[in-house]
């Protein structure tokens, strides 16, 4: 066995994010980059040796030699099995059961979520522990201060492994275990959900569906569940092929990169129910015939149905929401008699809310829902979740949501993307907000008086930790919200989120556009952060 020892110098730019590592492909191409980011992994890592760990992707350009180079350094570093997905695909929700059913020690996922893909796109790598969740910020940290002083890294020099082919084999002396990408998360979902109830729906003849894998991880999953165990008709499942390049497309599920399912469910003799998942598998988006769910409202929806599904039938210990999200699910919980916690936006924050028992159900405004059965977000779950409530109730989407707002009212609710600000824009932005934020509370902006006005900060329930600076929160003294937060999931620029909320109680009030709903709050938005004038922009890229 012949195991090398490279030396290499550290990069400077290093340090994992909200989801890890993200920097586009040529990046991670340039020589011992890849290779630095893996062995500060291991660096950072106690008692992993001889362990089992569970590696795979999103399926995006770059994915296959990434997973021949973690796997030989893998073996230099003592793993001893690493499972990986069949062809080097496996979602994330999926490497999280993974992980969780066989005890593993963690294991490396490769994805940039819903960034585009392809030689110029995305790349992404992030470490997740043994609850089969992302790192949290101790363990992140600790691999970014290896990264700064790095001075070699372990690889063994053998052939690339057969991934197309399921089985084991050897790589010098740990096991490579190719795993079918599907079987494993498929039995957790049928843990979870009435499947035979779900398959008279879909095969009743009365209900038709479409799932939008968007050429992304989800195509095997959502076939093998949706085609072939529930009984969907073939054709369900639209750009159900993962391509590196993700069909030159923008794999984030939402009303305007998803465009090939909007149209199909606000057109013709549109179908029942419609989804879609983005490049990994974590996110979700729910439509009816001619109809939006919000991700808020959906958090909310699942929760006060949660008693129709086998899984969750005994009732929820809790639901966490991100601080962005609305406060639509805070009602829910409300009159379930159960905590709703607002965390900072990032997975990992719900992980010890998991693990203590303390929530159930979690959700982001950014298309990402879960609960307790995986330390991750998890798009087919949600699906499946809808699906078993559609099943359960025999009512339209569009029925169910408006039920919904008549018992708890309707948080109008939206998110103003501005993506590739130049990064030096966008911190002035934000500092021209921190300038006048102590001589806010108590101004009147129209109808809108200003109650309140911080930067929140989250004090982790159950080991302490504290997290500050995670957005801008302006709140007016009717319950409504503006929020101001500079994404850390994209590679170029800055991408300025701007979150607006208000709450309608008046049932004849429920069907308005919530552009049209929220149109006071966008104004007051821009004119307190100078939105056009610091961005360049006279509208959002994507609004959702």
């Amino acid at each position: 066995m012949n195991i090398q020892t490279i030396s290499t110098q550290p990069f400077s730019d290093q340090k994992p994010g909200t989801s890890g590592l993200r920097k586009s492909v040529p990046v991670f191409q340039q020589p011992h980059y890849l290779e630095n980011f893996i062995q500060s992994i291991f660096d950072s890592l106690e008692g992993f040796q001889g362990q089992t760990l569970v590696l795979g992707g999103d399926g995006r350009y770059y994915n296959r030699q990434a997973i021949q180079i973690i796997l030989k350094m893998a073996a230099a570093n003592e793993v001893g099995r690493v499972k990986v997905g069949h062809r080097g695909i496996l979602s994330t929700p999926a490497t999280s059961c993974v992980i969780r059913k066989y005890n593993a020690f963690g294991g490396i996922v490769l994805s940039a979520s819903h960034n585009p893909g392809g030689p110029q796109g995305d790349f992404g790598v992030k470490y997740n522990i043994s609850n089969g969740g992302p790192a949290p910020e101790k363990v992140t940290e600790t691999i970014y201060a290896h990264s700064k002083v790095i001075d070699k890294y372990r690889i063994l020099e053998a052939s690339d492994v057969d991934i197309d082919t399921l089985g084991e084999s050897k790589l010098g002396d740990m096991v490579v275990e190719v795993i079918d990408s599907v079987q494993d998360y498929q039995q957790l979902m049928e843990s979870l959900f009435d499947f035979d109830r779900i398959r008279q729906l879909l095969t009743g003849g009365s209900f038709r569906m479409c799932v939008d894998s968007m050429h992304a991880v989800t195509g095997p999953y959502a076939r093998a569940i949706f085609e072939q165990s529930l009984g969907a008709p073939e054709g369900t499942v639209i750009n159900g092929v993962p391509l590196e390049d993700f069909g030159n497309g923008h794999p984030d599920p939402n009303l305007v990169y998803a465009h090939d399912l909007v149209e199909i469910l606000f057109g013709e003799n549109a179908p029942d129910f419609g989804a879609a998942s983005d490049g990994d598998g974590d996110r979700n988006m729910i439509l009816g015939r001619n109809f939006f769910v919000t991700p808020s409202d959906s958090l909310a929806i699942l929760a006060a149905n949660a008693k129709l599904v086998p899984g969750y039938s005994s009732g929820l210990a809790g639901i966490a929401r991100s601080m962005p999200t609305s406060q639509a699910p805070d009602r829910v919980a409300a009159k379930l008699g159960i905590d709703c916690y607002e965390t900072p936006t990032g997975w990992k924050f719900f992980g010890n809310l998991l693990d203590a028992d303390k929530a159930t159900l979690c959700g982001e405004e950014s298309f990402g829902t879960g609960s307790n059965h995986v330390r991750e977000k998890d798009g087919l779950w949600a699906v499946l979740f809808w699906l078993n409530i559609l099943a359960v109730r025999q009512q339209p989407v569009s029925e169910i949501v408006r039920e919904h707002w008549q018992i708890y009212g309707r948080n109008y609710y939206s998110r103003h993307d501005y993506e590739e600000v130049a990064t030096e824009r966008a911190n002035q932005l934000i500092a021209h907000i921190y300038e006048q934020m102590p001589t806010l509370k108590g101004k009147q902006f129209g109808a809108y008086e200003v109650a309140f006005c911080d930067d929140f900060s989250y004090t982790d329930p159950i080991d302490g930790s504290v997290s500050t600076k995670q957005g801008i929160r302006i709140g007016f003294t009717d319950g409504s919200r503006i929020v101001f937060r500079l994404s850390g999931t994209g590679t170029k620029g800055a991408t300025l989120r701007v979150y607006l909320e208000s709450y309608e109680p008046n049932i004849a009030k429920h069907n308005l556009d919530p552009q049209q709903a929220l149109g006071e709050l966008i104004a007051i938005a821009d004119q307190i952060a100078q939105i056009r004038n610091f961005t360049g922009m006279d509208k959002p890229t994507v609004i959702t």
